[in-house]
Protein backbone atom coordinates (compact mmCIF):
# COMPACT_ATOMS: atom_id res chain seq x y z
CA UNK A 1 0.00 0.00 0.00
CA UNK A 2 0.99 3.47 -1.04
CA UNK A 3 -0.08 6.93 0.33
CA UNK A 4 0.91 10.37 -0.04
CA UNK A 5 -0.43 13.69 0.94
CA UNK A 6 1.36 17.17 1.39
CA UNK A 7 1.00 19.28 5.02
CA UNK A 8 1.29 22.73 4.51
CA UNK A 9 1.99 24.91 7.54
CA UNK A 10 2.35 28.03 8.32
CA UNK A 11 5.04 30.05 10.67
CA UNK A 12 4.65 32.94 12.15
CA UNK A 13 8.72 32.83 12.66
CA UNK A 14 11.99 31.75 13.68
CA UNK A 15 11.09 28.64 15.90
CA UNK A 16 10.51 25.16 16.00
CA UNK A 17 6.53 23.82 15.45
CA UNK A 18 5.92 20.68 16.87
CA UNK A 19 3.84 18.28 13.79
CA UNK A 20 3.45 15.08 15.37
CA UNK A 21 0.05 14.60 15.96
CA UNK A 22 -0.68 15.77 12.07
CA UNK A 23 1.73 13.12 11.18
CA UNK A 24 0.32 10.27 13.50
CA UNK A 25 -2.86 11.66 11.89
CA UNK A 26 -1.85 10.99 8.61
CA UNK A 27 -0.58 7.51 9.26
CA UNK A 28 -3.90 6.54 10.29
CA UNK A 29 -5.51 8.01 7.84
CA UNK A 30 -3.11 5.96 5.42
CA UNK A 31 -4.11 2.58 6.62
CA UNK A 32 -0.65 1.19 7.06
CA UNK A 33 -0.22 -0.94 10.03
CA UNK A 34 3.07 -1.49 9.37
CA UNK A 35 5.71 0.21 6.92
CA UNK A 36 7.53 3.40 6.93
CA UNK A 37 6.57 7.01 7.39
CA UNK A 38 8.85 9.59 4.80
CA UNK A 39 8.73 13.06 5.56
CA UNK A 40 10.62 15.53 3.52
CA UNK A 41 10.47 19.98 3.31
CA UNK A 42 10.38 21.10 0.28
CA UNK A 43 12.24 24.24 1.23
CA UNK A 44 15.99 24.90 2.06
CA UNK A 45 15.99 27.57 4.99
CA UNK A 46 13.39 25.42 7.43
CA UNK A 47 14.28 21.79 8.07
CA UNK A 48 12.70 18.61 10.10
CA UNK A 49 13.50 17.40 13.49
CA UNK A 50 12.65 14.25 15.84
CA UNK A 51 13.01 16.29 19.40
CA UNK A 52 12.70 16.04 22.92
CA UNK A 53 9.04 16.79 22.67
CA UNK A 54 8.37 17.52 27.18
CA UNK A 55 10.93 20.09 28.00
CA UNK A 56 10.51 23.54 26.19
CA UNK A 57 13.78 24.23 27.46
CA UNK A 58 15.39 22.20 25.13
CA UNK A 59 14.32 23.98 22.13
CA UNK A 60 15.29 27.41 23.18
CA UNK A 61 18.93 25.74 23.93
CA UNK A 62 18.86 24.49 20.26
CA UNK A 63 18.04 27.74 19.27
CA UNK A 64 21.17 29.20 21.39
CA UNK A 65 23.23 26.85 19.94
CA UNK A 66 22.43 27.83 16.07
CA UNK A 67 22.46 31.66 16.91
CA UNK A 68 26.07 30.64 18.02
CA UNK A 69 26.98 28.60 15.09
CA UNK A 70 25.14 30.45 13.07
CA UNK A 71 24.81 34.15 13.38
CA UNK A 72 22.22 36.57 11.76
CA UNK A 73 24.27 39.31 9.58
CA UNK A 74 27.65 37.60 9.70
CA UNK A 75 29.90 39.62 7.76
CA UNK A 76 31.46 36.33 6.32
CA UNK A 77 28.18 35.21 4.00
CA UNK A 78 27.60 37.38 0.62
CA UNK A 79 24.13 35.79 0.25
CA UNK A 80 21.62 37.89 1.74
CA UNK A 81 19.47 39.17 -0.67
CA UNK A 82 16.38 37.98 1.52
CA UNK A 83 17.96 39.84 4.57
CA UNK A 84 20.45 39.00 7.59
CA UNK A 85 18.76 35.21 8.14
CA UNK A 86 18.70 34.69 4.63
CA UNK A 87 22.29 32.38 4.47
CA UNK A 88 22.40 31.99 7.92
CA UNK A 89 19.17 29.95 7.76
CA UNK A 90 20.58 27.71 4.77
CA UNK A 91 22.85 26.68 6.85
CA UNK A 92 21.23 26.03 9.60
CA UNK A 93 19.01 23.79 7.25
CA UNK A 94 22.18 22.34 5.78
CA UNK A 95 23.47 21.60 9.06
CA UNK A 96 19.45 19.85 10.13
CA UNK A 97 17.85 17.46 8.09
CA UNK A 98 15.10 18.06 5.12
CA UNK A 99 14.16 14.51 5.69
CA UNK A 100 12.91 11.70 8.28
CA UNK A 101 12.01 8.45 8.14
CA UNK A 102 9.68 7.02 10.87
CA UNK A 103 9.07 3.66 11.33
CA UNK A 104 5.10 2.46 11.77
CA UNK A 105 4.04 0.11 14.31
CA UNK A 106 0.27 -1.09 14.95
CA UNK A 107 -0.56 1.72 12.91
CA UNK A 108 1.02 3.81 14.32
CA UNK A 109 4.47 5.71 14.48
CA UNK A 110 7.22 4.24 16.23
CA UNK A 111 8.82 7.36 18.20
CA UNK A 112 10.07 7.10 21.57
CA UNK A 113 8.02 8.13 24.34
CA UNK A 114 9.69 11.88 24.40
CA UNK A 115 10.26 11.83 20.88
CA UNK A 116 8.74 14.28 18.69
CA UNK A 117 8.48 15.46 14.93
CA UNK A 118 9.08 19.12 14.44
CA UNK A 119 9.66 21.73 11.67
CA UNK A 120 12.41 24.02 12.46
CA UNK A 121 11.91 27.10 10.77
CA UNK A 122 15.04 28.65 10.23
CA UNK A 123 14.12 32.55 9.39
CA UNK A 124 12.32 35.26 11.25
CA UNK A 125 9.81 36.49 9.09
CA UNK A 126 6.52 33.88 8.58
CA UNK A 127 6.54 31.43 5.59
CA UNK A 128 3.95 29.05 4.53
CA UNK A 129 6.01 25.45 4.93
CA UNK A 130 5.39 22.38 2.54
CA UNK A 131 5.94 18.63 3.65
CA UNK A 132 5.33 15.90 1.70
CA UNK A 133 4.25 13.15 4.07
CA UNK A 134 5.07 9.28 1.90
CA UNK A 135 3.33 6.04 3.78
CA UNK A 136 3.92 3.10 2.35
CA UNK A 137 3.75 -0.70 3.86
CA UNK A 138 0.85 -3.22 4.62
Amino acid sequence: MFWQDTLILQSTGRGTYEVTRKIENMIRDSGVKQGLCHIFIRHTSASLIISENADPAVHRDLETFMSKLSPDGDPMFTHCSEGDDDMPAHVRSVLTQTELNIPITKGSSGLGTWQGIYLWEHRTSPHQRKIIVTIHGQ
